[in-house]
């Protein structure tokens, strides 16, 4: 990475490093991600690593196959205790792949046939405009979007194919799934027999004061991602948009969210991320663009042609905390862990959560927001 990538050269680029020690495990899977995200060559380092830990940090962030992309060059370098596990989990998930592009177009052909509009959001999509393939990115599960009217029918439909609904647990009451629907963001859907999972989605942040403009009604694009297979997404300017809020709604704890949000933004210009940025805040996305973009700066030198941008987003003081705190989720501990495993694992998820809008009303919806999952879980 060019010092410009690792912050030299910055407005604060002492507290603008790259944030995890070079020659750590963690700074050994960003590199193998940044390397297939170019397109470049891959330099390993000299220095010893624990190579289980590589494999347990590629594993928890979800990127191995943009790992092994990667190392598979390198194969002389990289020993068996990880090379084996790293390359067959890239084959296991190039195979998943396939199938949930099979999936994926069954699925927009029912409901195509049930006349209910859908878009397919982050996913095969995602990895296809992204990184030019679905054979790397980690897309196990489908996440789709619905206008909210078209709850009864979908959950209908999907009940039809084989689908049960496992989040809310309801008994089947439309009336009920309608309620939660008015409140969530999405229900969960899994297949009895061939356990897909789908997120059904009926709108894109868990607090509507995020991104309310982006939603059913949203200009799409259609993404090829296999032969013959071509499902509906949003466009570039709301996707941008999107996968802001969602690695700041979720602190950034995965590896896998900054990478897939760098590799889509790798190849515009820095004129082009500018104004993709200014889109952002007229759609909603308050502070998690900013965000995102410094996150994706520091580890991947996202912004190196942004240079404007790269400083007007440092010295907004609140984008740069909201960076801050998610290099301390992400880097912050030796072993990975699941937020939930430890108690209060979750609290800076939350406390995150009431900071990436400004204003009074954005925190009291937020508030209310957190009081109806406490109750959700009595």
């Amino acid at each position: 990475m060019s010092d410009r990538s690792s912050g030299a050269g910055c407005p604060n680029h002492r507290r603008y490093k790259r944030p995890m020690a070079r020659g750590s495990e963690l700074d050994a899977v960003v590199d193998a991600c940044r390397a297939t995200i170019a397109g470049e060559e891959l330099r390993l380092g000299d220095g010893a690593l624990d190579w289980g830990r590589v494999v347990r940090l590629a594993r928890f962030h979800r990127v191995q196959g943009l790992v092994w992309n990667a190392f598979a060059r390198k194969r002389m370098a990289v020993p068996e205790e990880a090379a084996v596990p790293l390359a067959a989990d890239a084959q296991a998930i190039a195979a998943d792949n396939l199938s949930v592009a099979v999936e994926s177009r069954d699925l927009l052909n029912a409901f195509q046939r049930a006349g209910i509009p859908v878009l397919f959001l982050k996913g095969l999509t995602l990895a296809a405009l992204a990184y030019g393939s679905v054979s790397t990115k980690s897309s196990a599960d489908i996440d789709i979007l619905i206008a909210e009217s078209d709850v009864g029918h979908t959950a209908a439909l999907l009940s039809a194919i084989g689908y049960q609904l496992t989040v809310p647990r309801l008994a089947g009451a439309d009336a009920a799934l309608r309620s939660w629907h008015r409140h969530h963001k999405e229900s969960v859907w899994v297949h009895h027999a061939r356990g897909t999972q789908i997120d059904l989605h009926t709108r894109l942040a868990d607090n509507p004061m995020l991104i309310p403009q982006v939603g059913m009604n949203s200009p799409s694009r259609d993404v090829e991602v296999a032969p013959a297979v071509i499902l509906p997404t949003l466009e570039e300017d709301e996707l941008f948009a999107y996968l802001c809020v969602h690695g700041s709604s979720s602190l950034w704890f995965r590896l896998k969210w900054v990478a897939d949000f760098a590799a889509f933004i790798e190849r515009k210009s820095g004129a082009e991320l500018s104004r993709l940025y200014r889109r952002s805040q007229e759609l909603g996305a308050a502070r998690t663009s900013g965000e995102a973009l410094l996150l994706a700066d520091a580890l991947f030198g996202s912004l190196e042609d942004a240079a404007e941008l790269r400083a007007q987003l440092l010295k907004d003081r609140p984008a740069h905390r909201l960076f801050r705190a998610a290099v301390r989720q992400l880097a912050g501990r030796n072993e990975p862990r699941e937020p939930t495993a430890t108690p209060f694992g979750t609290a800076p998820i939350h406390y995150h959560q009431f900071l990436l809008a400004p204003g009074a009303a954005y925190k009291m919806a937020e508030a209310l927001r957190h009081a109806r999952l406490v109750l959700d879980r009595l």
